[in-house]
């Protein structure tokens, strides 16, 4: 005879089913269809005078599934205490103590009836089940009293603890799940291809599942009975059951199953610093000042979050939206060490003790602050527009990290750095003036008048948090797994796995800016250049003999040369040396003047700039006849309502915020920039204007310089011809000559005496 769980047998007519077998005790748990439980041995169950096997029911339900062994905390708080009484009578039986043992004796224990030095083990038995007999009925009912006899307490005498407090518990309240008996073989089918249909459909009801089962049922099974179809409420019960909640929407469904058919659906474990890096963009909840016209300004926060660490090695403000440049720039500053700041103390000073701060000094030439940089082996991000540029992914193809794009809409898997946003908010903007609350609703009386911050102490401010506070918080759920019960920061955590694994020294050199920026393959003029998004570049080194010759590059883009350019500043792009890679040239426009500067533009400027010179149909002969027009694009054509003293009552805000826009780009790209020159007898740009009249001053002087260069051209043949002083005027007629009379002829000649 085979005894496995889930045999059925018969036992003096009645049908058990073995539930459990343990094997080492020779043992076997029997449940019946009331959900009683009984423990009998393999002898007991052989030698039985009215044993008969069972044959196993067919059925279109598919076999009950083994479940794990009950637990006291399967019971409820009711069901136990009465478990315990049941137990206590037994142990009474066993020992004469309710509790099992002498020293754990209860007030008036042993009873007479039990004590163990006055009666037998057999006589406690007897006794026992004489009480339960004389017991009221409902009140042993109540108990689960009622069947304790001699057999049962012979029965439970070897179970002690957790064991006999399982057993004594009633099997009813445990019983195995039966499933839902109208669910047939021809059901379970319908349902399932209900479940096929409405993966590619759209989000259907309950009810339309319902009468599509109906359905199938109806043209597959003509001859099923119609009563005997489950209702809507068991179909839900059972869609539930088998399929989940089914809360996501089906776009995103299909795209789920389609991941998992193509086995892509496992998670990641991250278990080292850098392994994955999270990029996210939100709207700062704190309205800024901007220091060309002083308006209050949104700006966009970008983190930069470590998933194992929770650290934040790097951030970008900038004003308005951010742009792919802007992001290339935050992966480069956590390839770097940040260096310390004005107000910074000894305790934000490199901490780890894998690498002592001097050699860190050493290699950078400054001292380094207490937050990692390392550089990031995978990025995730979402599918904003500046993260899917062609520019960032090759840019982090140059850095030699591995994308991997969030699911649209999917906020779990970049869950991390989207709480991150409500710690900082929650932990630091809402202590600042100008915090313009959660959404509209929260946001208070004027938090524009309130704004007094620049995006400059922003800065300062959210990068003293991070190094000062964030980076030594005690972290809570994302503790190690390796250490639950430890406490951890991300320093801490940055420290332990340099412990571990050992840390990289090794960090971008400053030429790695010009690698990051967007590439363009193009050919060099001889005499103009190259020509760069419809504007013209030129440096002296284009006049050399190498030049004046295609590239030697061949493939899809042969004898064309790269041109690198920064889209916040369009007044120069970079060319790198092909005899020395290290070397990168500066190529100014040619619209540029020979002398001074004038303000920056970005190419939403320079696209402005071309679209009126189209629009008007302009003839353009040279790049410096371009300048004209692009100063009147940056304002210096300044009729009254756009003087400096005017400007900020006239001219609308979007144009305001435009133009400090501008100055703000132009000023990070300058402080990405190397701070040393390639070559040295090339000339910096300017340091943008801090204030509008500053600004309107500047543009005036390029306008004038503009002019003068320009009137030098048109004279440059004629000789300059010096004026009459004012003695050769003087002498030219004598001073006290009266006029002649009116009635004498004004045409006699005159004759002048030598005096």
């Amino acid at each position: 005879m085979q005894i496995a769980p889930g045999r059925r047998v018969a036992l003096n007519g009645v049908e058990w089913t073995v539930d459990d077998v343990h094997g080492q005790l020779g043992r076997l748990v029997l449940v019946d269809d009331d959900g009683r439980a009984e423990t009998r041995s393999f002898r007991w169950l052989i030698n039985h005078a009215d044993l008969r096997l069972l044959p196993a029911v067919e059925s279109g339900r598919p076999p009950p599934v083994a479940r794990q062994p009950r637990t006291l905390a399967d019971l409820t708080k009711d069901q136990l205490e009465r478990a315990r009484l049941r137990a206590a009578h037994v142990l009474e039986a066993e020992t004469g103590f309710r509790e099992g043992h002498p020293a754990r004796a209860l007030p008036g224990e042993p009873r007479p009836a039990y004590d163990p030095d006055r009666t037998t083990l057999t006589q406690r038995r007897y006794a026992k089940a004489a009480e339960m007999e004389a017991m009221p009925r409902p009140e042993a009912v109540r108990c689960g009293l009622q069947h304790l006899s001699y057999r049962t307490l012979v029965r439970l005498s070897g179970l002690v603890g957790d064991s006999l407090l399982l057993a004594c518990a009633d099997g009813r309240w445990t019983r195995r799940r039966g499933g839902h008996r109208t669910i047939t073989k021809e059901i379970r089918e319908a349902i399932f291809a209900v479940k096929a249909e409405c993966g590619p459909r759209a989000r259907l009801s309950q009810g339309a599942k319902h009468r599509l089962m109906h359905q199938y049922m109806r043209e597959r099974f003509p001859t099923f009975p119609t009563e005997k179809i489950p209702s809507r409420w068991t179909l839900a019960a059972v869609w539930n059951e088998w399929f989940g909640p089914g809360g996501a929407r089906p776009r995103y469904g299909r795209t789920a199953e389609a991941a998992a058919e193509a086995g892509v659906s496992g998670r990641m474990v991250v278990h080292r610093p850098g392994q994955v890096l999270v990029l996210d963009s939100t709207p700062m909840p704190v309205k800024l000042r901007e220091t060309v016209f002083g308006d209050a300004i949104t700006a966009t926060l970008t983190l930069a979050l470590d998933l194992y660490t929770h650290g934040l090695p790097a951030f970008r403000l900038t004003l308005q939206s951010d742009t792919s440049v802007d992001i290339a720039m935050l992966l480069r500053d956590v390839m770097l060490p940040l260096p310390m700041r004005d107000g910074w103390g000894e305790d934000m000073e490199w901490p780890y003790a894998g690498v002592p701060a001097e050699v860190i000094a050493e290699f950078t030439g400054h001292r380094v602050a207490a937050l990692p940089f390392f550089a990031p082996e995978t990025v995730t991000t979402d599918h904003g527009g500046p993260y899917k540029n062609h520019d960032l992914v090759e840019a982090e193809t140059e850095i030699g990290c591995r994308i991997l794009p969030a699911r649209v809409l999917r906020q779990t898997d970049k869950f991390a750095v989207e709480r991150q946003f409500l710690t900082i908010q929650t932990m630091l903007f809402e202590h600042l003036l100008g915090f313009t609350g959660g959404d509209v609703a929260d946001r208070g009386a004027d938090p524009e008048r309130d704004a007094s911050l620049t995006l400059a102490q922003a800065e300062h401010i959210i990068a003293t948090w991070i190094v000062q506070i964030w980076q030594n918080r005690k972290l809570g759920e994302y503790a190690p797994s390796w250490a639950p019960g430890e406490d951890h920061s991300p320093n801490t955590l940055f420290a332990a796995a340099m412990e571990q694994g050992g840390f990289d020294l090794d960090f971008p050199e400053p030429s790695f800016y010009y690698k990051v920026l967007r590439k363009h393959h193009v050919k060099i003029h001889p005499r103009r250049g190259v020509k760069i998004l419809g504007l013209w570049y030129h440096h002296p080194v284009f006049d050399e003999p190498r030049f004046q010759q295609p590239s030697a590059r061949g493939g899809k883009h042969a004898g064309k040369w790269v041109v690198r350019s920064d889209r916040r500043d369009r007044r120069q792009v970079y060319f790198q040396d092909p005899a020395d890679h290290e070397t990168w040239h500066i190529l100014r426009w040619r619209g540029l003047p020979h002398e001074g500067e004038i303000p920056a533009f970005s190419d939403k400027t320079a696209d402005a700039l071309l679209t009126r010179v189209r629009a008007n149909k302009i003839r353009i002969h040279s790049e410096s006849e371009l300048l004209e027009h692009l100063l009147g694009i940056l304002g210096s054509v300044t009729p009254v309502d756009q003087w400096p003293s005017q400007a900020k009552k006239k001219a609308g805000k979007k144009q305001r915020v435009a133009q400090a826009r501008e100055i703000t780009r132009a000023q990070a790209a300058a402080a990405d920039r190397p701070a040393a020159p390639a070559i040295a007898d090339e000339s910096a740009p300017a340091e943008m204007p801090a204030a509008w009249a500053e600004h309107a001053r500047t543009i005036d002087h390029a306008v004038d310089a503009d002019r003068r260069r320009r009137r030098e051209e048109a004279l440059a043949d004629v000789k300059p011809v010096a004026p009459a002083t004012l003695h050769e005027a003087l002498n030219r007629r004598p001073m006290f000559r009266l006029p002649p009379p009116d009635d004498s002829e004004a045409d006699t000649p005159v004759q002048e005496d030598d005096t």
